[in-house]
């Protein structure tokens, strides 16, 4: 797997920062781990491979395409 920067908000150094897998075009989160008890019980369908990251809002907005407006089928 090879992983391309993205971007980060991070002003020295540490998370959050977005990567690209450049075989498939996912996306890797580095955040802070989630660990509150209160806050993972609200989670569903957790498999035991998982983990949660929090990632803060401008993250993704300053680093995520745009979406396009719909095209209209004629």
């Amino acid at each position: 797997m090879t992983l391309r920067f993205i971007g980060t908000t991070s002003e020295n150094g540490n998370c959050p920062t977005l990567y690209e897998v450049v075989e498939t075009g996912d996306i890797v989160v580095q955040g802070d781990r989630l660990t509150d008890p209160e806050h993972l019980d609200q989670l569903r369908d957790v498999k035991d491979c998982e983990t949660f990251v929090v990632v803060p809002r401008e993250l993704l907005t300053r680093f995520t395409p745009r979406a396009t407006e719909p095209q209209v089928k004629e």
